[in-house]
């Protein structure tokens, strides 16, 4: 696990054929199959989908010496995505940077699913500063943690988890039945790396010059305030370490969504990316180390 963590920190991800890539690929051609406006018909996909990738993991982690460590490295390599994350973050950054808000509000939604049309430069760092909070749990931590508790099955089953979330999980009018399952299952599976990841940044932040009193204040008062159940930890002690105030209005596809604020400090800037990203890169080494001496003890 610590030798896929570090190939994540330096193998850039492929343009093409990335194994989440082909999961989902493989997960959307099922859909087409197996899709009604059902929950039981959704439990049923997600299950399939889910089963299937940790029935194979349980089989690569049989093997022995070799043939193991390179399956457990692969794997994390594969499931990790903190490297990705700082690196739209950089390229958000950049363009802000220069003046470019276009090239800015279009490369932010590689982060984020809100509508970027609106979004002023404050808009847009905000956005981007909030997706590295939550994501470094579900990129990072979270699929350590469940390689900690239960090996390349773990790994690998919460990305398929995750995955699906993203692709069914929306309260869409096609997937309010149908991705039902996916959506609890992802509730489910974060609820506890959630809370480590606020932890792990109230850690991170004593040696990455944050305030790690801030960031406990903030997510015990504020980590419950999200609309989800488990995001609003990791970017409440973000927001509480950085010093800013996440939250506020946002835009899906013409729909407002009004969000509780989360923190007492100032609305991020373009200045505020290259902070979150070096503090989630403190988290992803903090989350990599406790992996592996729990894995060791398991």
């Amino acid at each position: 696990m610590v030798a896929g963590a570090a190939l994540d920190a330096l193998v850039p991800d492929p343009r093409r054929g990335h194994p989440v890539a082909l999961f989902g690929g493989a997960a959307q051609a099922l859909e087409r199959r197996m899709y009604a406006d059902s929950k039981p018909r959704g439990a049923a996909y997600a299950a399939a989908c889910v089963g299937s990738v940790v029935l194979a993991a349980r089989t690569l982690e049989r093997r022995s010496g070799t043939a193991r460590f390179v399956a457990v490295a692969a794997g994390t390599w594969a499931v990790l995505g903190g490297r990705s994350l700082r690196h739209e973050a950089a390229l958000v950054h950049e363009l802000l940077a220069r003046g470019d808000l276009d090239g800015a509000r279009q490369r932010v939604t590689h982060l984020v699913s809100r509508d970027p049309a609106g979004l002023d430069a404050d808009g847009v760092a905000r956005a981007a500063v909030e997706s590295v909070a939550e994501n470094t749990c579900d990129a990072v931590v979270a699929p350590l943690f469940w390689g900690a508790v239960a090996g390349l099955p773990g790994l690998l089953g919460y990305r398929a988890v995750n995955t699906l979330d993203a692709m069914v999980g929306y309260r869409s009018a096609r997937y309010a039945n149908f991705g039902w399952a996916a959506a609890r299952l992802d509730d489910l599976a974060n609820a506890a790396p959630a809370r480590l990841t606020a932890l792990l940044t109230v850690l991170a932040a004593r040696g990455t010059g944050a305030d790690a009193g801030a960031a406990v204040r903030i997510a015990r008062r504020d980590g419950r305030r999200h609309p989800s159940p488990n995001s609003g930890f990791s970017e409440a002690a973000f927001a509480g370490a950085l010093g800013l105030r996440l939250g506020g209005r946002n835009s899906y596809a013409g729909r407002v969504d009004e969000r509780p604020q989360l923190g007492d400090g100032r609305i991020p800037t373009v200045a505020d990316l290259p902070r979150a990203a070096r503090l989630s890169a403190a988290v992803t080494v903090a989350a990599a180390a406790l992996a592996a001496v729990a894995a060791r003890r398991r």
